[in-house]
């Protein structure tokens, strides 16, 4: 089937002409647009790790855990809105199908399959659709959803939380309840992904929760994987990853056609989804590190604000996993936006001069005693 095809069979289920479930073509045809699963080398990674035991929590709009493609993947968390009615769904079923996509119909070899299709989703709605005429509403009586969110997440065994909050529907501006369930997340061993923000044509304006310390931040390409003119440029980027024409589950029981940050970052929560499978004991600062050292088309200068450290790759990532000595204690390094540090394997001499350190202290509180002992002497 042509790429033309293609995209004319999947842009009719915006309009919900074709369900999902209804003809075998259409599935066929919304797995054919995954043109990321070649770029993030899927096939190869899902040898290692199809990210079980792990939990993703999308706070988003909500998950239709109905969809084909989703069906005994997603657990269903509040709804911190404080806005029960309005549009539901859309964007947070087409994020989640991206991380824990199934598939559907023999060996699930139709519709959308997601980074780690063995991992859990949990669903927490924190923010309504764009477009939606109750958004105003929701802002004034939902604020400190996204804070309320992630401690739920984090409470209720997530180790990813996945947050598509870029662009029209992120913040400007931050909020220390956030920044306070952030560090609170990641001490308790959870890696956070948000979107980078979909005006860098434009305004190019600092993008919350991306722009959080101990935030992966992530920006989005094209199929030529140049950085997409939409993606934000910013100095605290992480990476970039597939970002124009992706095909995700919809809503509706159907599939829609996107561009945009949001699914450049649940792919790579996908990513951080195989590590901790693969990886249970490793911190945050590790997974990020290994996603970051995994990359291809690296910039370089190592760094640019437009690439971060490069485009995402699952396989490479999860071999620089594999490289990297899990931490004992899963707690996030300090410095902001997790900021270069020093390998794994310089802990050696830091433990050795520890140990030193620890000797002449004693030496010299046993000669502080004896000397005190000998003043004693009648």
């Amino acid at each position: 089937m042509s790429r033309l095809a293609v995209a004319f069979l999947v842009t009719a289920l915006v309009v919900g002409t074709v369900p999902a479930s209804a003809t075998d073509d259409v599935g066929e045809a919304a797995r054919a647009g995954q043109w990321q699963l070649d770029v993030l080398r899927l096939p190869e990674a899902w040898r290692s790790s199809r990210g079980e035991g792990v939990i993703v929590a999308v706070l988003d709009t909500g998950v239709n855990g109905r969809h084909p493609d989703l069906e005994g993947a997603v657990i269903q968390g509040p709804d911190l809105t404080g806005t029960a009615k309005g549009l539901w769904g859309r964007h947070g079923t087409a994020m989640a199908s991206l991380i824990a996509g199934r598939g559907h119909g023999d060996e699930h070899k139709g519709g959308v399959i997601g980074v780690a299709p063995a991992a859990k989703v949990l669903s927490i709605r924190v923010t309504l659709e764009n477009g939606d005429p109750l958004r105003e509403q929701q802002r004034a009586g939902g604020r400190d959803a996204l804070a309320k969110g992630i401690r739920y997440a984090v409470d209720h065994g997530a180790g990813v939380i996945s947050m598509s909050l870029g662009g029209g529907s992120g913040a400007w501006e931050g909020s220390p309840s956030e920044e306070e369930a952030i560090q609170y997340a990641i001490a308790r061993g959870a890696v956070l992904v948000a979107s980078s923000g979909n005006d860098g044509g434009t305004a190019n304006r600092k993008n919350f929760p991306a722009a959080y310390p101990g935030v992966m931040a992530v920006g989005a390409v094209d199929r030529e994987l140049r950085v997409a003119a939409f993606s934000n440029r910013q100095d605290y980027l992480s990476v970039v990853a597939p970002g124009t024409e992706i095909v995700t589950a919809d809503a509706r029981d159907s599939y829609v056609v996107s561009d945009g940050t949001s699914s450049a970052a649940a792919m790579v929560a996908g990513v951080a989804a195989l590590i901790k499978s693969a990886y249970p004991g490793m911190s945050p600062y590790h997974v990020r590190t290994a996603i970051e050292l995994g990359t291809r088309r690296q910039p370089a200068d190592g760094y640019s604000p437009a690439y971060g450290h490069g485009v995402a790759n699952a396989l490479l990532a999860l071999r620089e996993a594999a490289r990297l000595d899990p931490p004992g204690a899963g707690l996030a390094r300090p410095g902001p936006y997790f900021g270069d540090g020093p390998p794994p394997a310089s802990r050696g001499p830091v433990v050795a001069g520890m140990v030193m350190l620890a000797a002449a202290m004693s030496a010299r509180i046993l000669a502080r005693h004896r000397r005190r002992h000998r003043r004693r002497r009648p």
